[in-house]
């Protein structure tokens, strides 16, 4: 799945440097979070920084004992993405994942090498199109991303099939993308704002494991489940109407 490449100054493709930081927004992990550090692929990864949201548990403490640095990021899943992401200044590539323990971190290789090598801007994880352990994710997760990826289809031409947390992309290009979105709104926010920005964009099938702890705070609850619903779909609005006015904008 591609789209149009972005690129140099020069009108050369870019190609990304080899430094990589692994984000981790947290709120009461502490379960999990100290074995999600501990298996990330160090000779990958340069950092792991958990941007904490204010957790009440010993979150912090933990993930700092297993060899990450730990920010205050505030309240807002998008929130303590993007202050992990302004604190990453070394980096060259930012790889996003949840703190839970469900997303793979063997796959961490497979979405940077695309970047690295130059031929792609973002590497998206697709677990609707990987192999999903039994009880790690609900149908209508599963449903929502479908959705999504449908209505980007129509206002981008780019296919996604899911939504998942686990991504990587260029820094430089994800400060240029202009995001807003501060709760979970943020990674349908980045990547319709990546499509309509021309980025060279690719998704891979991911596997996909129980949560190792701890309650999903999107499909623990029924309450939480709505609230990110309309959190994902006022962001799915606000940013398809941003593009029309764009568009028209253009045709005056």
């Amino acid at each position: 799945m591609t789209n149009a490449a972005v690129l140099r100054e020069d009108g050369a493709p870019g190609k990304a440097a080899g430094t990589v930081v692994v984000v981790i927004p947290t709120l009461d992990e502490e379960q999990s979070i100290a074995d999600v550090v501990r298996s990330l692929p160090r000779a990958i990864v340069s950092r792991v920084i958990v941007a904490d949201g204010g957790s009440r548990d010993a979150t912090a403490a933990r993930a700092k004992a297993a060899g990450a640095e730990v920010i205050d990021a505030g309240r807002g899943y998008g929130r303590a993405c993007l202050a992990a992401t302004i604190a990453a200044e070394d980096a060259d590539i930012v790889v996003f994942m949840d703190g839970d323990g469900a997303d793979d971190p063997d796959s961490i290789g497979r979405l940077v090498e695309p970047i690295r090598s130059g031929r792609y801007d973002f590497v998206i994880a697709s677990r609707a199109r990987g192999n999903r352990e039994p009880g790690s994710i609900a149908w209508h997760q599963l449903a929502a991303g479908r959705v999504a990826g449908w209505g980007m289809r129509l206002l981008y031409g780019v296919r996604y099939t899911d939504m998942c947390a686990l991504r990587a992309i260029q820094r430089d290009a994800l400060m240029q993308l202009g995001m807003r979105e501060l709760t979970y709104g943020w990674n349908l926010e980045m990547q319709m704002r990546a499509a309509r920005a021309g980025l060279r964009i690719l998704e891979i099938p991911t596997d996909y494991h129980r949560r190792r702890g701890g309650n999903s705070k999107v499909a623990g609850s029924l309450i939480g489940t709505i609230r990110a619903g309309v959190r994902i779909l006022a962001t799915f609005a606000r940013v398809s109407t941003e593009t029309r006015l764009r568009r028209r904008n253009h045709c005056i």
